[in-house]
C-alpha cells in the first residue's frame, strides 16, 4: 500500500481540523517572520533604492497527488464485488451469500459487509470470478434469433453477434424470437438489473403492426393498461402510424416502460388487434436509426453514463 506524503507543520496557525492536503492550500505561515535578530537596525539595502517593494512572490502549490486505487480497484463490499463481476446484481449477489455459495480465500462468507480487495480469491459456487472491466453494447437484433446465450434446441442465438471482449455480455432484458430491434449487453450485473427493472422507468418504444383496423376504444384500453394474469400493466403512449385499409392493418407506436414476457403482443391481442409484426425501435436515449438489422456496436462513455443517470448510478 502505498504510504500517504509526510504532512510539513506550518509555523503560524493550528494544524487542528486541516484536511489531508490543506499544507499547500494554506497561505498563512508561509512569509518571513521577525526573530530577535530583527529588532537591530535595519541596514542599508543594497542597490538603489525603490520606490515602493514588491510583495515576495507566493510559492506555487504543490500539485495534488492522483490517487492511486479507484473505487472499484480497492477494497469494496462482498456483494458489491460479485456485482461488478457482471454475474448478477447487488441484491441477486446478497442472496447469493445468505445460502451460503460464496467463499472468500476458501473460507466460506455467511455475513454482510466483509470487504474485498485484488488480492482476494472470491468464488460463488466454487468457480472464481472477478472484477472485469465493464462493457455495454447495443444489438439490432434479428427476426429469428432466441435472446439467450446458449438455446438446447439449438436455435440461432444473440451470440453470434456479440463482439468477443473477453467478458460475457448478458442481454437486459428479452426479445421474442419474432420480435426484432434493440437490445442491450452487458457485463455490469447491477447496471443490467436496474436498465431491466420497471421501477427505474426506463422507456422502450416499439413499432408494431396490428390485423385489423384499431379503434378508439381500444386505444384508450392499452393506453389505460391491460390486465395480465390478474395484474394491470403500467399506463403505456398508443399513438396511430397509418392504416392500410387494402391489407386490413393498422400500425402503432406504443411506448412502455415494464418488460412483461411478450408484454406488447398480448396487449394487443387482449383488445382483439393480434400482432404480426413488431420492432424495439428505441431504448430510453438509444435510438435504433442508422443501424442495419444484426449491427452491434460499443456504446461510449457518455451513452453509458446518460442511461446510468436514468436508473440512479453515478457516471463511469
Amino acid at each position: 500500500m502505498r504510504k500517504p506524503p509526510a504532512r510539513r507543520s506550518s509555523k503560524s496557525g493550528s494544524d487542528k481540523g486541516q484536511s489531508y492536503y490543506s499544507a499547500y492550500e494554506s497561505r498563512g505561515g508561509r512569509g518571513r517572520t521577525k526573530g530577535p535578530e530583527d529588532k537591530s537596525t535595519p541596514q542599508a539595502p543594497k542597490g538603489p533604492a525603490r520606490s515602493s517593494a514588491k510583495p515576495a512572490p507566493k510559492p506555487k502549490p504543490a500539485s495534488k497527488p492522483k490517487a492511486t486505487e479507484s473505487k472499484e480497484e480497492g477494497p469494496m463490499r462482498l456483494h458489491v464485488y460479485i456485482a461488478h463481476s457482471g454475474l448478477c446484481s447487488r441484491r441477486a449477489a446478497e442472496k447469493l451469500i445468505e445460502e451460503g455459495r460464496v467463499e472468500v480465500n476458501d473460507e466460506l462468507v455467511l455475513e454482510m459487509g466483509i470487504k474485498v480487495g485484488p488480492e482476494d480469491e472470491v468464488r460463488v459456487d466454487g468457480n472464481p470470478i472477478h472484477v472485469a472491466k465493464h462493457y455495454t453494447v447495443l444489438l439490432n437484433k434479428p427476426t429469428g434469433v432466441v435472446t439467450t446465450l446458449s438455446d438446447p434446441q439449438r436455435r440461432p442465438t444473440i451470440v453470434r453477434y456479440l463482439p468477443d471482449y473477453g467478458v460475457q455480455l448478458k442481454p437486459v432484458g428479452r426479445l421474442d424470437m419474432d420480435t426484432e430491434g434493440l437490445l442491450i449487453c452487458t457485463n455490469d450485473g447491477d447496471f443490467a438489473h436496474r436498465l431491466a427493472h420497471p421501477s427505474f422507468g426506463v422507456e422502450k418504444e416499439y413499432q408494431a403492426v396490428v390485423e385489423g383496423l384499431i379503434t378508439d376504444k381500444a386505444i384508450r384500453d392499452l393506453q389505460r393498461g391491460i390486465f395480465i394474469e390478474g395484474k394491470r400493466t403500467s399506463p403505456a403512449r398508443v399513438e396511430v402510424i397509418h392504416t392500410d385499409t387494402a391489407k386490413n392493418t393498422t400500425g402503432l407506436r406504443i411506448t412502455i416502460h415494464e418488460g412483461r414476457k411478450r408484454q406488447i403482443r398480448v396487449m394487443c391481442e387482449m383488445v382483439g388487434f393480434p400482432v404480426k409484426a413488431l420492432k424495439r425501435i428505441r431504448i430510453g436515449p438509444l435510438k435504433i436509426r442508422g443501424m442495419r438489422p444484426a449491427e452491434c456496436r460499443l456504446l461510449g462513455k457518455e451513452e453509458v453514463n446518460e442511461l446510468r443517470a436514468i436508473v440512479g448510478l453515478p457516471p463511469v
